[in-house]
């Protein structure tokens, strides 16, 4: 029988919209496929600005998740979206024929305002935002999130605004460009605007096979030279950067222009050029290098100078744009993954017949199964787990849960007190705090662990003057001793995490609920109180 080919993607219109015309174009070449719609970050956050370039992954990231875990067989994306390195194991397989790759001015009332001094714009994007006030210095620009529908809806109901910035692309789509709208022509979009990608599983030559069918050539040329350029001028630091490459039907050229600004539009560095298709290969670099050697690097470096003024934190884990936006602009904040989670292989023997009572502390461990098993596979009687979110996840994906407690301890105390059958299965990491075993066997219930993931550390050595971290777990904590001292202010997502901290921190902060934005207040909180 045919492979049904999942394709995910997000819940909003627009990316539904683009994940349908992946499907079409795929049944028209014989395949079966299905959409699986998939919540992002970046939709579930829509009240605090996000400066994204592609390049943080917060609308792509719970897709990557997905097909790893095996839930879906490709993502489709906006490219502009992916960060410009993919996970291990996920490739790029096709890029589509590219639509409208210009911005567009979604007018409010009229054009008067683009003569007069106070003029107010919106929008969410930090190069919209920078070229903007490049060419009008004394406007204001403010931030505008959501979906298209909602930002629209936002520009309807604002008593201030002159008008607000979108992607011409998204707007044709969904079959809503203002007949007034007016094209920013001027205006460098950012790398990749416009074009459509699809994701895969490298391992899945199937999907790759069909798949590859859909790329057009000539856009997935040109969106590679945009996001080289990305990729070398960014250098890991967020900043203000428009790409644009197109060929020429007539000369066969690809003309490129490319653009670097500081965050408040006060300067910007531009490069033009050309070259016949087929000798584009260090065209990216060359522009690049052109930007960087006429004070790119210095330009950035200007941006980051005024952050290294600010109160700064480091966070044991990659946040969204639109997270770090919950901060106080007195604070800095730079993150790292120190703890990367691998599933295992469990094995099959482990579903052989039903077990009474299991037991699950994380969303890893529940992925982890999953990886392994399908639904109809686990045989668990009594589900016993540590938070809400985990008990979310098991009930949306395995079943029912008996018990939810939030932390180890008492999930270890619950237990102990109402099991009659006194043995359980733990599904666990190969690090993890001993507390829940210990305390259950102490209470003489067999304790049967499963290492279902590996949680491998991956410290960074963080500048001196950082004056708080942000820990997730426990692990999180372990990892960071491994190149750090503890001189810091340590706030953490919750309790188990925070007797952890207070072996090694004299000063320990502990949110009020186990989530990343709550840890964020806290912080906004601690230091500007």
């Amino acid at each position: 029988m045919q492979k049904i080919i999942r394709i995910g993607t997000r819940e909003s219109k627009l990316a539904l919209w683009q994940a349908n015309k992946v499907r079409k174009e795929l049944d028209a070449l014989g395949y079966q496929s299905v959409i699986v719609p998939i919540k992002s970050i970046g939709d579930i956050i829509l009240d605090k600005p996000l400066y994204e370039l592609g390049v943080t992954g917060v609308f792509t990231k719970n897709l990557d998740i997905a097909m790893l875990n095996g839930d879906i067989d490709i993502a489709v994306h906006s490219l502009k979206d992916v960060p410009t390195a993919l996970p291990e194991g996920i490739i790029q397989i096709a890029v589509l024929k590219r639509a409208n790759y210009t911005d567009l001015l979604v007018l409010k009332d009229t054009e008067e305002f683009f003569g007069q001094p106070n003029g107010v714009i919106a929008t969410g994007s930090l190069r919209r935002k920078a070229q903007w006030l490049n060419r009008y210095p004394t406007h204001k620009v403010e931030d505008l999130r959501g979906n298209v529908n909602t930002r629209l809806e936002k520009l309807e109901n604002s008593e201030t605004w002159n008008g607000a910035i979108f992607a011409a692309a998204g707007l044709e789509r969904l079959g809503i460009r203002d007949a007034g709208a007016i094209p920013l022509t001027w205006m460098i979009p950012a790398p990749a605007q416009g074009a459509i990608m699809v994701a895969c599983l490298e391992k899945d030559d199937y999907v790759k096979d069909a798949c590859e069918q859909l790329n057009h050539y000539e856009t997935k040329v040109c969106v590679g030279i945009e996001r080289e350029f990305l990729r070398l001028l960014e250098g890991g630091c967020s900043a203000p950067i428009g790409a644009l490459a197109y060929v020429d039907e007539k000369t066969q050229e690809i003309n490129f222009k490319g653009v670097l600004l500081k965050k408040d539009g006060s300067k910007k560095i531009t490069v033009n050029q050309n070259v016949k298709m087929g000798s584009h290969k260090f065209l990216a670099k060359d522009c690049a290098d052109y930007v960087i050697n006429r004070g790119g690097k210095e330009l950035i470096k200007e941006d980051n100078e005024v952050s290294s003024n600010l109160l700064s934190i480091y966070s044991t884990k990659k946040l969204s744009e639109a997270q770090k936006d919950i901060l106080s602009p007195t604070i800095d904040i730079q993150d790292s993954d120190f703890i990367k989670i691998r599933s295992n292989r469990i094995s099959p023997k482990v579903m052989k017949s039903e077990i009474e009572n299991v037991i699950i502390t994380s969303q890893n461990g529940v992925e982890a199964i999953l990886n392994c098993f399908t639904k109809d596979e686990i045989k668990f009687k009594n589900i016993y787990c540590v938070g809400r979110r985990t008990k979310k996840l098991i009930e949306n994906r395995i079943g029912k849960v008996a018990h939810v407690s939030k932390n180890a301890k008492k999930i270890a105390e619950y237990l102990s007190k109402e099991l009659t059958n006194k043995e359980v299965t733990y599904f666990c990491s190969n690090l993890r705090l001993d507390v829940l075993p210990a305390y259950l066997q102490a209470n003489d219930i067999v304790v049967n662990e499963v290492e279902a993931y590996k949680t491998m550390l991956s410290p960074v050595e963080i500048d001196a003057e950082i004056s708080g971290v942000l820990f997730y777990s426990p692990s999180g904590i372990e990892s960071y001793l491994q190149k750090n001292n503890t001189d810091k202010v340590a706030f953490c997502i919750g309790e188990t995490t925070a007797i952890e901290a207070r072996k090694h921190f004299k000063n320990v902060q502990v949110a009020h609920l186990p989530s990343v934005d709550s840890v964020l207040e806290l912080v906004n909180s601690f230091f500007t109180k």
